[in-house]
């Protein structure tokens, strides 16, 4: 047996340096994939399975905040319209017997221009109330009216109308398309919100429809994008089992769930589920739409996962035949490398002189020039370690100093935080209490949201919002708190807790020492050159001279209270940034203070 292996050995030992390394590289490189292979193989179709409901899970969760906020707006301009004079004169009012004395006010030329307004052309396509009323009322031809308001024979054909008919305890109905009649789609749009009302008319009450008719593409779109693969389908179903949009209809119509089914589903699992339709496997999932009775249905059929792990495979076998042309081109690079090395081990060396020692690939072979390679890169890794050691503490010592002052900066905040909150529970202004502790959660909910420690200039605005209704509630809202800041700048980054300290400040030693209590608090800022300058104002009793000299060198300020956290704010931004930013105080004694923080301009990504 030794005689087989000892000539195999001496054979290969035989063999040209080229074809030693293309045999090796295509054995380094064949064998590992072969086992990954054939390990994962089995494993394939759950890991795609586990990755593709996953994907759409997160998907929908996304996309049914955004349906959401389409039908708010939807809502939102409906509350506009009740909420004008005229519209309340005209559907609430029983003062009057007739319309007529309202055609002509200046309420309804008023009230059809806010119409209009809401009317943007992309979304809210249109805006029209129904009037059963007689077609000669001037309301129904006045140039200034006649948009708005029409009469109820131009409603009657439509399926929507004969649901109302139908069923007198409708008040409001989200309609799809074909609920419409072809004249409200061709001019108004595809969808529509209709509310009942009734208006008083000769001693009677006539009935009155407002409709605010949308556009269907936007659902379309964001249905459309919740899916990762075209032979999935996502669509959205009503109360009366009808399809409201759909991201393919010929889907739709296959894999559909009656409005029952999806609501029991919804009821009992808030996961994809597996179920079988017209004899096929689908996953699907069902997500509610608030403020409306509808469904969003999202389906995925098995047979797309099992196309995407066959897709997998060949993707594999390809990656696999383009992995071993590489290798066999890099072997027989290397074949012709071998009069380089020593070349290469100088010119390297020579470097150490303009920077860095960088070490050169292993060698693969022990002799002479291997051994110099290999005591060459060790030389190298040990100076690297050294330099990179030294670099690291230095800035291990930096964070650490920085961490130790946005340490003092938190517990600080927290504890005069709850102290008020005590306070308040000691009064049972339990209502207070829950709001106080809702700001609070919020507050630590956005400072500690990232592991980074920089925010940006609109969350430290939040932060800041939320500290001052905190203490608004302990001393009766007498701060206001103005927002100045440039929209260009809300992007900006700065470290976190920057703003916060520095308002507490102007209120402990500013506002609340005044007599009465109170004041305003600006915060504004603009950008220079290579730095973001916020200014903080406000217009308390202001700092005497000689406490303002020692308020940033750290001399006499106490290890407690607001002036710690203001010259902590300042010491992290120095330690940031550099000695020429953090902050300025400047302050007119019975005016009130002024103070600069100054960072340099970054804006998160």
């Amino acid at each position: 047996m030794r005689h087989p292996i000892r000539r195999a050995k001496t054979y290969y030992n035989n063999m040209m340096l080229q074809t030693k390394f293309t045999i090796t590289h295509l054995l380094i490189t064949t064998i590992p994939m072969l086992v990954m292979f054939l390990f994962f193989y089995g494993k394939l179709y759950n890991m795609v399975l586990a990755y593709t409901v996953r994907s759409e899970q997160t998907a929908s969760a996304m996309t049914i905040p955004q349906i959401d906020l389409l039908i708010d707006t939807i809502l939102t301009a409906q509350k506009d319209l009740e909420g004008h004079p005229y519209y309340r004169k005209l559907f609430h009012s029983r003062d009057y017997r007739t319309a007529d004395p309202l055609t002509d006010s200046a309420d309804a030329i008023d009230f059809c221009r806010l119409a209009e307004k809401t009317i943007d052309g992309e979304y809210i396509t249109d805006i029209r109330i129904y009037m059963d009323l007689p077609n000669s009322q001037p309301i129904f031809y006045k140039k200034d009216t006649r948009r708005i308001f029409r009469p109820m024979s131009e409603a009657r054909g439509a399926y929507w109308h004969g649901i109302f008919q139908g069923n007198r305890s409708y008040s409001s109905l989200f309609c799809p398309e074909f609920y419409l009649s072809p004249i409200e789609v061709k001019e108004s749009g595809d969808m529509a919100f209709i509310t009942k009302a009734s208006i008083p008319y000769n001693e009677d009450l006539r009935t009155c429809y407002i409709a605010i008719y949308y556009s269907k593409a936007p659902f379309t779109s964001l249905l459309k994008n919740n899916l990762s693969r075209d032979t999935s389908v996502a669509y959205i179903i009503n109360d009366r089992d009808s399809t409201v949009a759909t991201s393919n209809h010929g889907l739709a119509g296959i894999y559909h769930f009656s409005y029952g089914k999806v609501r029991d589903y919804f009821m009992s699992s808030d996961n994809f589920i597996m179920k079988k339709i017209l004899g096929e496997d689908v996953y699907a999932g069902f997500y509610h739409i608030q403020k409306t009775n509808w469904f969003m249905v999202a389906v995925i059929p098995t047979k797309s996962i099992i196309q995407k792990s066959v897709l997998i495979v060949i993707g594999f076998f390809f990656i696999y035949l383009i992995c071993i042309i590489t290798a066999f081109l890099i072997a027989t690079k290397l074949s012709h490398s071998i009069t380089n090395r020593i070349s290469s081990v100088i010119l390297q060396m020579s470097r150490v002189r303009s920077g860095p020692p960088t070490p050169l690939p292993d060698s693969v072979y022990h002799d002479e020039i291997g051994g110099l390679i290999d005591t060459y890169n060790y030389m190298t890794r040990a100076m690297n370690q050294l330099i990179a050691e030294q670099n690291k503490a230095a800035e291990d010592l930096r964070l650490a100093e920085f961490h130790t002052l946005q340490a003092q900066i938190n517990p600080h905040f927290l504890y005069n935080t709850m102290d008020m909150i005590n306070w308040l529970a000691k009064q049972g202004r339990t209502d207070e209490v829950s709001e106080a502790i809702v700001d609070l959660s919020r507050f630590y909910k956005l400072t500690l949201s990232r592991k980074e420690t920089l925010s940006t200039i609109a969350d430290e605005l939040e932060h800041a919002n939320i500290y001052v209704r905190l203490q608004n509630m302990r001393y009766h809202q007498v701060i206001d708190l103005v927002n100045d800041m440039p929209d260009y700048m809300m992007d900006c980054t700065i470290p976190k807790l920057t703003f916060q300290p520095v308002v507490e400040n102007a209120i402990l030693h500013g506002l609340l020492e005044k007599i009465p209590k109170g004041g305003t608090i600006v915060i504004t800022g603009w950008l220079e050159e290579n730095a973001a300058v916020i200014l903080i104002s406000d217009d308390g009793v202001g700092i005497p001279e000689d406490k303002l000299s020692g308020l940033l060198s750290g001399k006499g300020t106490s290890k407690t209270g607001t002036n710690i956290a203001v010259f902590n704010t300042h010491r992290r931004l120095q330690i940031l940034y550099g000695p020429e930013y953090g902050l300025t105080y400047n302050s007119v004694p019975g005016k009130g203070t002024e103070v600069e923080l100054r960072v340099r301009t970054a804006v998160i990504p």
